[in-house]
């Protein structure tokens, strides 16, 4: 698959993963530095996916750390280039999108190629764990540009969850507006008018 067939998120994940291998002088760029570098992605999928799949990145980044620790350092001017097992896994994440039926090759087709991966197989990490985050996530969604992380969870990005602060006590009472609130609920309430 072309790079013009990767989302931003995706090209964004792997320039960093090529930027963390040179910082530590690594001359091949593994799949845990892709891994490492979609953990630190902001507004990507990764961390809502393994959030939802049970798993935090405060659990993961360590055994990452220490991963990328074992390989090899070079000294000199060269510059890093895809490892043999990044490759299998953006061949694999090609097939996840197959097979999810995408346009685009996501960060979710790339961290649904690393399940196989130690670190994430140690946090107890599953695909089918990982797939059914997705469907939570992105639900029945298809990736069909190059900039699908903007739609999902849209509601967690620009709300908030009242009902959850409630649960948790954590908003401020509402004194003296009864009559607010009974028209209010009253208009909610409407089965035949707009609301």
């Amino acid at each position: 698959m072309a790079m013009d067939r990767y989302t931003e998120k995706s090209q964004e994940a792997l320039a960093a993963a090529a930027r963390e291998a040179s910082e530590r002088g690594q001359q091949a760029i593994e799949p845990e530095h892709l891994l490492l570098a979609l953990l630190d992605q902001d507004g990507g999928l990764t961390r809502p996916l393994l959030r939802a799949a049970g798993m935090s990145q405060a659990d993961l980044r360590p055994a990452l750390v220490s991963a990328l620790e074992r390989f090899p350092r070079v000294t000199g001017g060269t510059d890093p280039y895809a490892s043999k097992s990044l490759r299998e896994v953006l061949r694999d994440a090609e097939r996840e999108a197959d097979h999810l039926k995408d346009e685009y090759l996501s960060t979710e087709h790339l961290l649904l190629a690393m399940a196989k991966l130690p670190a994430l197989v140690a946090a107890g990490v599953t695909r089918e764990g990982l797939l059914e985050a997705l469907k939570g996530v992105r639900g029945n969604q298809r990736v069909t540009d190059e900039n699908p992380e903007s739609k999902y969870q849209a509601l967690e990005k620009y709300g908030r969850d009242l009902t959850a602060l409630a649960a948790a006590d954590r908003l401020d009472p509402v004194i003296g507006r009864d009559e607010e609130i009974r028209r209010v609920i009253q208009v909610l309430s409407r089965r035949t008018k707009n609301n």
